[in-house]
């Protein structure tokens, strides 16, 4: 599966703890309920899915062009700056 951009968020709150379950626990994982939160604002849902590896020349945030996915592994949210190089 390529990967693709469906939607940005902008956080809008503080981190937080709730253990409400809001989603099934992946297999392995035991009875995690990932009590750290944030709240989230959608800032743009796209109706197709925008392709990521040609915006990968263009993202400053990326250091290392050609091992760009050790940036974005194990991170589910990151901040990215607004300002995109031409």
């Amino acid at each position: 599966m390529e990967p693709r951009i469906v939607a940005v968020y902008e956080a809008v709150s503080e981190v937080f703890k709730d253990s409400k379950k809001i989603f099934k626990t992946p297999e392995g994982m035991g009875n995690e309920s990932f009590p750290l939160r944030i709240k989230l604002k959608p800032v743009k849902i796209f109706d197709e899915p925008v392709e990521f590896k040609p915006l990968i020349p263009k993202l400053k945030f990326i250091k290392n062009k050609q091992k760009w996915t050790g940036h974005l592994m194990g991170k589910a949210i990151r901040e990215i700056p607004v300002r995109i190089t031409s």
